[in-house]
């Protein structure tokens, strides 16, 4: 006859505890890795941590992440960045797919940044696929893998490897990402044309080296882009405030 063993309860006790009803004394409950309970009372267990007056909140989640391991780890590798992280209260980041060498445009690319990161993650680590000309058959495998979306750029992205899609590979890539219950995030610009010339030096001259109407226009057509293939859209690093009347309208 086998026998069911009880999980073991540990904990953390703290007058201090960050809940919904405001910040109290409280005691969080953890059993097999998973937090059972908050409780609004400070329990005194022999594996429950009394951490006094220090705050114990819930973990934030970095979803914006450039990590460059491998291939630009001088830049920034996966120790530095999950340690830096959880000093600062995050407890999961997602990693964007194009500054480490290979990008994450491929299975294989995405194998090797993993297998980058193994001994070096303090926290939780999640990975954005990348989204580039040709490659939509290789966002399935991606997918699988455990790839939370996929990101692309509508303008060069600085990176070679990591070239930017029309509305041609839009249209390719957001039905696969729509069947497998991903995202798609998108830096939001087009090239309209050269802007007027303007002094780089100062602050004014660089807000119109990238003009609005570009990242408005871009929107638009993402906008049209995701009601015509229902692939849900994030667009990041919103900067024009003339695009937020569109885009807070749309189904």
């Amino acid at each position: 006859m086998s026998t069911v063993r009880p999980r073991a309860i540990t904990g953390i006790s703290s007058r201090r505890v960050v809940r919904p009803d405001g910040v109290a004394p409280g005691t969080v409950l953890i059993a097999g890795g998973r937090i059972e309970a908050v409780v609004p009372e400070r329990i005194a267990l022999p594996d429950v941590i009394d951490v006094g007056d220090l705050v114990v909140s819930p973990g934030l989640v970095d979803a914006h992440v450039h990590v460059n391991e491998p291939g630009r780890t001088e830049w920034e590798g996966f120790d530095t960045a999950t340690r830096a992280a959880a000093a600062g209260g995050v407890t999961t980041i997602v990693d964007m797919p194009l500054n480490a060498s290979p990008a994450t445009t491929s299975r294989a690319a995405l194998d090797a940044k993993i297998s980058a990161s193994e001994g070096q993650r303090a926290i939780d680590v999640g990975f954005w696929a990348g989204v580039v000309p040709g490659n939509a058959a290789a966002l399935i495998e991606l997918a699988r893998a455990g790839a939370l979306g996929g990101k692309a750029f509508m303008i060069p992205s600085g990176i070679d490897e990591f070239a930017h899609v029309g509305e041609r590979e839009l249209r390719e890539a957001m039905p696969v990402l729509r069947d497998h219950g991903l995202p798609l995030l998108a830096h939001a610009e087009l090239d309209l044309g050269a802007p007027a010339p303007a002094d780089p030096r100062s602050y004014a001259g660089y807000l119109a080296s990238r003009p609005r109407a570009w990242e408005d226009a871009a929107i638009a057509r993402l906008i049209d882009l995701c009601r015509e293939t229902r692939c849900p859209v994030h667009i990041v690093h919103l900067s024009a405030a003339s695009a937020l009347p569109r885009w807070a309208s749309s189904p």
